[in-house]
């Protein structure tokens, strides 16, 4: 055979690779699936799980754009008025959407901003610690109080604050504050919400970022001293870059909650002197809900949870395209 017909042959093979290519990537995936029969096997219980109790109840979400009533359940309800739409154009122009909105939003970015950073700072201490009985004692220490029950949080923070005897606020009267009680003043709501939630959960986050120093290669330490860098310039150069991946990560995870305010704690810490800045979207829908006296509760909190969700969507895929378009690390 000359040279130019096993270049014809060749190039012969290559043009008609594309019509082949998706016969062989499914044979590929099909002996994938032969050689790793066990493991799909253990996976399928789950997956049964999660497709019954996870997207089947999906159905039912369509009470949201009905006027729902048990005793003609779900397919037998009439739909509403404005092509389903009513209930969502009743929550947007009710009176209390620019006050729950607006409490949602600045619990929850706030949150983000603070929750952040904190966890990242105390991996990155935690990591200098050489000696392994006080680094091991620091971790147990910071992640304890993330098993602590949120009632209990809640009626520490009560105590603490009590504009009687409360600890904070005997220290906030030195520092020449009259009276730091959340549950009278709403403006202290957000402050010890944060707090709070940062003293519960800072440790526990942390987790993830301390295992992932522990994998940063020691041979880009040794080298990095050789060169003559400090401690503060290895961790600038080697752990936090080591980190931002994850990072990046875990923040278009919070994004994609900001609307999902945990709603046991703020409902705990909620008072009727405290609702204009603690009434958040969960609160509001729990009430409207179970404590509504309207005509068609459920499908207002259906209607309410779907906006919701359909909202935290929006947030979820925009902050992954702008980490996309930034080149970082992604979800999808």
């Amino acid at each position: 055979m000359t040279g130019k017909e096993g270049v014809r042959e060749t190039m012969a093979e290559t043009a008609g690779s594309p019509v082949k290519g998706p016969k062989k990537k499914g044979a590929l995936l099909l002996n994938k699936v032969k050689k790793n029969t066990s493991l799909y096997i253990l996976l399928l219980p789950s997956v049964i799980i999660l497709f019954i109790f996870c997207y089947i109840p999906m159905y039912g979400v369509i009470i949201a754009f009905k006027d729902y009533n048990s005793f003609l359940g779900i397919g037998g309800s009439p739909w509403t008025d404005y092509y389903g739409f009513k209930h969502f154009i009743n929550f947007v122009t009710s009176s209390d959407f620019s006050l729950i909105i607006k409490n949602t939003l600045l619990i929850s970015f706030t949150s983000v901003l603070v929750n952040t950073p904190f966890p990242i700072i105390l991996a990155l201490m935690i990591n200098e610690v050489r000696l392994k009985w006080f680094r091991k004692s620091v971790q147990t220490i910071s992640y304890a109080p993330y098993f602590v029950s949120v009632v209990v949080i809640v009626g520490m923070c009560a105590a603490f604050t009590n504009p009687d005897n409360g600890v904070f606020t005997r220290f906030a009267e030195l520092l020449g504050f009259s009276d730091i009680s959340y549950q009278l003043h709403s403006e202290w709501f957000l402050p010890v919400y944060l707090i709070s939630g940062l003293w519960q959960g800072c440790g526990w986050w942390a987790i993830i970022y301390v295992g992932t120093l522990s994998n940063v290669d020691p041979e880009l330490h040794e080298a990095a001293v050789i060169d003559g860098a400090g401690r503060i310039k290895r961790i600038i150069h080697i752990n936090i870059p080591t980190i931002i991946p994850i990072a990046t990560i875990m923040l278009i995870m919070s994004i994609g909650n900001l609307l999902n305010v945990g709603f046991e704690k703020v409902y705990l810490m909620q008072t009727d002197l405290n609702v204009e800045s603690s009434e958040i979207i969960a609160t509001y829908l729990y009430k409207q809900t179970f404590f509504s006296k309207g005509m068609k509760p459920y499908s207002y909190g259906a209607a309410v949870g779907l906006f919701n969700t359909v909202i935290n969507l929006i947030f979820l895929f925009g902050a992954n395209f702008i980490s996309k378009k930034a080149g970082g690390e992604t979800l999808l």
